[in-house]
């Protein structure tokens, strides 16, 4: 399993017949994080005419947007279009607009609120992030030696190792690779070895 979404947060910014339009966006975890960087670009550019957004969520495939006073469909849904045609979730955009007092009418609203937002996520940047398996893997100490050569192969992320009456690893990989790497660790300290999964995560090597 992958998840596709924004590399970072970043803002871009388009002028259009004196309009100026500032692309907001940002990868989110939760449909809470996503409506909390809308308040906050929104309290920003309090003085500005529109704070359009949209925000879509691989969880519960929640997808929300608003217009925020322009016309419909010229604004809320070009900016979540941006989203679905670029492939990734977890993160929202907020395309934020100075009126220049010259009107754009539909046609050129639906292109500035897109180009906008695809200027941000173009400065953000999409990544790709496997599932990992977090797991433990407890040893005793003579067979945690005999596992350097195995654990520099597989290449598992770290995330921490405790000395105790033996040795607890704290491990995380590719869910696909999880399965074939307990087979190793098991056959090399002959069943000895421990391991305890504690989660999965979405991460990258």
């Amino acid at each position: 399993m992958k998840r596709v979404t924004l590399g970072q947060s970043a803002t871009a910014e388009l002028i259009e017949k004196k309009s100026v339009f500032i692309g907001y966006a940002s990868p989110v975890e939760s449909e809470e994080e996503a409506i909390a960087f809308v308040k906050a670009i929104k309290k920003k550019h309090a003085d500005a005419r529109h704070n359009v957004y949209a925000y879509q969520l691989r969880e519960g495939s929640i997808a929300r947007y608003s217009d925020d006073g322009e016309p419909q469909g010229t604004a809320g849904i070009p900016v979540l279009d941006v989203i679905r045609k670029k492939g990734f979730t977890d993160a929202v955009i907020v395309v934020t607009r100075y009126f220049g007092g010259i009107l754009l009418g539909a046609g050129g609203l639906v292109r500035a609120y897109s180009s906008a937002a695809a200027m941000a996520v173009e400065a953000a940047g999409i990544v790709t992030y496997d599932q990992f398996t977090v797991f433990t893997l407890t040893v005793n100490y003579s067979d945690h030696g005999k596992l350097t050569t195995l654990l520099a192969s597989a290449n598992p992320l770290r995330d921490g190792i405790e000395y105790a009456d033996g040795v607890t690893l704290q491990l995380a990989l590719p869910t696909e690779e999880y399965d074939g790497f307990c087979r190793d660790v098991t056959e090399i300290t002959a069943g000895r070895a421990v391991f305890a999964v504690t989660g999965t995560r979405f991460d990258k090597r």
